[in-house]
């Protein structure tokens, strides 16, 4: 269940994060370690690149099936979730990703 939290000066850190990625994360990692609502989302923005990576590295290698199914499938959930994942930064929500989030919730840093 998504919980609301205090969270308007991590906003911006966690909306940065899926925004840019794999260098979003890194900002976050070294300017805002503390606010617990910005890392909480960069996390989620981590596992979800990582998913990203996947989705592309396992759809090209697999003639037709990933061309054709595993590709456009998977991208088109990764869109959803980086949409979804934007949504509860800027609203202020601690709701993993669907699917993949729980991974987050399993990083120390």
């Amino acid at each position: 269940m998504a919980k609301t939290v205090s969270a308007d000066e991590g906003k911006l850190w966690a909306f940065l994060a899926y925004l840019l990625g794999l260098i979003g994360f890194v900002l976050v990692i070294a300017l805002k370690k503390d606010n617990k609502f910005a890392m909480y989302h960069a996390k989620q923005s981590l596992v979800l690149f990582i998913f990203m990576v996947l989705v592309m590295v396992v759809g090209t290698v697999i003639p037709f099936i990933g061309w054709f199914i595993i590709m456009p499938l998977g991208s088109l959930l990764v869109l959803i979730l980086w949409i979804l994942g934007i949504v509860n930064a800027l609203t202020g929500k601690e709701a993993p990703l669907w699917l993949i989030g729980r991974f987050g919730d399993k990083l120390n840093f």
